[in-house]
């Protein structure tokens, strides 16, 4: 009996044991998140702080959501902090680590700031969305253009004191005002009849070197057909004098409009979002600390400015009263014709082709009527395109190709097809005509020519074949079966699906995998770049040098670690080296190729050299990634 007891006694001692124990692991679980500290509300010109405070100093793969309507003036500033707590005899800790955001509001609106996101123990964690309100300056706004953006902040005064702050009284905060950064849209003509085509270009004018550009709303443009014009091809760069000051222009975008409604119509604005590089600028101080105002010492950082280009009010004028066989043609138009044959049988097929060829709404046209006789059966006609999308607009061709079966024999006219189309150089309405073809027809074998319709015709390949009412069958030998030959034939399928089904899964998960492909891939495709590079650098193409150098640099750090392209900047290239623990010689040399590249596309100077310095430093970068 007290051995019973004993063992009950050892059982509840061992189960409170393990109670014990599983509360104590418990405790140790923690539940991470991440907290956004933000003001609701903002005015126009206002310079504030977004902090996004992991409780955890374990965040990997930070990513920040889209500042839309808000210029980043800096960050993301990171920082971790150790709180230590001692409350009735226990000691508690607890880690955080704060990425802090300094940004300016530049419109009235109200924006709605996505999820930051991060990874901590393999687990993805991500912010809660907030909606932040920007109103409109009121006339005693407070001096907020000052220069400590982090004043009051009592975690940054406590590490950086009066240090900090007579560093940022020497450097001023990095700022793009609207008359070193914009967008411009512009028409070829504002007055214009329905229909008539109008070329759009959509500029960016910058005094400062670009990183990146992304168009984030297309315009509606309602009343207007639009077709691109810029697809697959380079940007234009060049320099223009707006208003005394000398800008580095990118053409980013052309169109072709075209009209379809009268009256004042309006073009939209274009929205698009632009990172670019500024060098932060420091007060001289007369102390030995000038002699650091250098692009060495005082790198550029990355700003990302929300741009929006002007609003165009055009002047639709109508048609005049169209003649007959108008078509709907704007523009400058040929026409020309053939036909298969002038000389055929009855019931066999003749083919009209119809060409309208020039520049203008080709895309709009009607479809042309020839008077083709009424005894010629008639099939739909096969549309061709040959249109070309070029930066002058819209040219080519379209073709009308018809079937034609005539029924009865003698002799046929088709008779000259007249194009008509409006003039927008003349005002006024204009005729191209076709041929005009005499047909005669013969009698073609077998009844009189009117015995096929035309669904006969399209019958004509899938009639019943001929049935056979008798067939011959012959008896097989069917020695073979359960011979040595014929059981090793029977297994060799067998054989070969069991090797296929593991190689086969092996090659899928291979396929599947593209990031490991990307990383795979990754240098060749940069040397690729590179080689096309190094052509373009031979033949002076400077505009077509920068693009692959640029694709190279940028394409290897996206393919090798797995960045997606959409992330890809300064900021998320230099935390995934060190995450990936690169040497810090191999980090330093690509973070300032990155830097070289892109101010080299906008710098004056002597290409040539620069070209080859650009070229001999994205080559050492790449190597070094090997």
């Amino acid at each position: 009996m007290s051995a019973t007891r004993l063992y009950i006694k050892h059982l509840f001692r061992s189960t409170a044991i393990c109670l014990a124990l599983l509360t104590a692991l418990t405790g140790f679980a923690q539940d991470y998140n991440i907290r956004v500290m933000a003001p609701g509300s903002v005015e126009v010109g206002d310079q504030f702080q977004i902090t996004f405070e992991v409780n955890t100093n374990k965040a990997r793969d930070f990513s920040s959501p889209t500042f839309k309507g808000l210029s980043l003036l800096g960050g993301p500033s990171t920082q971790t902090s150790t709180n230590i707590s001692i409350m009735n005899g226990r000691r508690s800790t607890s880690v955080t680590t704060s990425y802090t955001y300094v940004l300016r509001a530049d419109v009235e609106g109200v924006f709605n700031i996505g999820a930051a996101t991060c990874t901590v123990d393999g687990q993805k964690i991500a912010s809660q969305p907030f909606r932040l309100k920007v109103e409109k300056a009121s006339g005693k706004r407070r001096q907020q253009q000052q220069q400590d953006p982090f004043a009051g902040d009592p975690f940054f005064d406590a590490f950086f004191g009066n240090d900090r702050r007579q560093q940022q009284q020497q450097q001023q905060p990095v700022t793009i005002d609207a008359s070193t950064l914009f967008a411009r849209a512009s028409v070829d003509k504002s007055s214009v009849y329905r229909g008539q085509e109008m070329i759009i270009t959509y500029r960016i004018y910058t005094q400062v070197p670009i990183s990146q550009f992304q168009i984030d709303k297309l315009p509606g443009n309602k009343g207007f057909w639009s077709e691109d014009l810029s697809q697959n091809k380079k940007i234009k760069q060049y320099e223009e004098t707006v208003d005394g000051k000398r800008y580095q222009v990118a053409e980013i975008r052309r169109g072709a409009l075209f009209a379809q409604e009268d009256g004042s119509l309006r073009i939209e604005p274009l929205d698009l979002d632009v990172l670019a590089m500024v060098q932060a600028q420091r007060r001289r101080s007369g102390t030995i600390w000038d002699l650091f105002d250098d692009a060495f010492f005082n790198p550029a950082q990355a700003v990302e400015k929300h741009l929006k280009t002007n609003s165009i009010k055009v002047n639709v004028k109508p048609l005049p009263a169209a003649p007959s066989g108008f078509g709907g043609g704007v523009g400058k138009f040929s026409v020309k014709s053939r036909i298969s044959a002038q000389t055929t049988k009855t019931n066999e097929a003749l083919t009209y082709t119809l060409t309208v060829s020039g520049s203008g709404n080709l895309m709009l046209i009607d479809e042309p009527a020839p008077a083709f006789p009424e005894t010629f059966e008639v099939y739909d006609p096969k549309v061709t395109d040959n249109i070309n999308r070029t930066d002058n607009g819209i040219t080519g061709s379209r073709t009308y190709e018809w079937i034609l079966i005539p029924r009865s024999q003698g002799d046929y006219t088709i008779p000259a097809y007249d194009f008509v189309y409006f003039d927008p150089a003349s005002g006024k309405y204009q005729t191209a005509s076709a041929e005009e073809y005499n047909i005669h027809v013969d009698k073609g074998s077998g009844a009189q020519g009117s015995a096929i319709s035309r669904n006969d015709v399209k019958l004509i390949n899938n009639d019943i074949n001929h049935i056979r009412t008798r067939t011959h069958m012959q008896e097989r030998n069917a020695a073979h079966q359960g011979s040595a030959l014929f059981w090793l034939l029977l297994a060799l399928p067998i054989a070969a699906a069991l090797v296929a089904i593991p190689v086969g899964r092996g090659m899928q998960q291979r396929r599947q995998d593209t990031v490991g492909l990307r990383q795979r891939h990754a240098n060749k495709l940069a040397r690729r770049r590179l080689k096309r590079a190094e052509e373009h650098l031979r033949r002076s193409n400077v505009e077509e040098f920068y693009t692959e150098i640029y694709q190279a640099v940028w394409g290897v750090l996206s393919d090798k670690f797995g960045i997606p392209k959409a992330d890809l900047n300064r900021d998320s290239v230099q935390q995934c080296l060190e995450d990936k623990a690169v040497p810090e010689e191999t980090r330093n040399d690509v973070l300032h190729t990155l830097t070289e590249v892109d101010f080299a596309r906008f710098a004056p100077g002597d290409q040539s050299a620069k070209m080859q310095e650009i070229y001999n430093k994205a080559f050492s970068m790449i190597s070094s990634l090997e």
